[in-house]
């Protein structure tokens, strides 16, 4: 059913889940994995930069050690993942990197903003909604350790 996966991770809580839960889908359906992580470009990320030289790369060096992190995590559960870390807009990024490798599923986390925070950030998982051509899965179940390695074995196992 599925074939590529992609994975958007961030690193915050929302996207671990958005992990778990992916990596639970792929191994399933013994998907080949892709991992996305967006360093935000966005109108306060650009102020921020404007403010203080170097925020932008910094941001790039945070996600990126997240990504090798994220990378290394797929790896050990035996997942050959591919992927890359990219700077703009997460919705746009998501919805262009799962073109580009014809993901049949991807996987988001998602958090709850208030208006004013969703009004700035745009919507992201309606952008997604109306502009990838695959399925989305918007991960929102926390999956402890003991069910996350069980549910692993049972896959490997099965």
């Amino acid at each position: 059913m599925y074939e590529r996966v992609l994975l958007a991770y961030d690193g915050s809580r929302e996207g671990r889940t958005a992990l778990r839960e992916g990596a639970l889908a792929a191994r399933r359906f013994g998907a080949q994995v892709y991992l996305l992580c967006v360093v935000a470009e966005s109108p306060g990320v650009r102020i921020g930069e404007a403010a203080h030289a170097g925020a932008v790369a910094k941001s790039q060096d945070t996600y990126g050690g997240l990504f090798d992190e994220a990378m290394e995590r797929l790896k050990a559960l035996g997942f050959r993942p591919e992927g890359k870390v990219v700077t703009g807009d997460p919705a746009a990024e998501i919805a262009g990197y799962a073109h580009d490798v014809k993901a049949d599923l991807v996987v988001v986390g998602h958090r709850k903003k208030g208006l004013l925070e969703r009004w700035w950030a745009g919507e992201t998982g309606a952008y997604l909604a109306d502009h990838l051509t695959c399925s989305l899965l918007v991960a929102r179940r926390a999956v402890s350790d003991e069910e996350f390695y069980g549910e692993l074995d049972a896959t490997a196992a099965g």
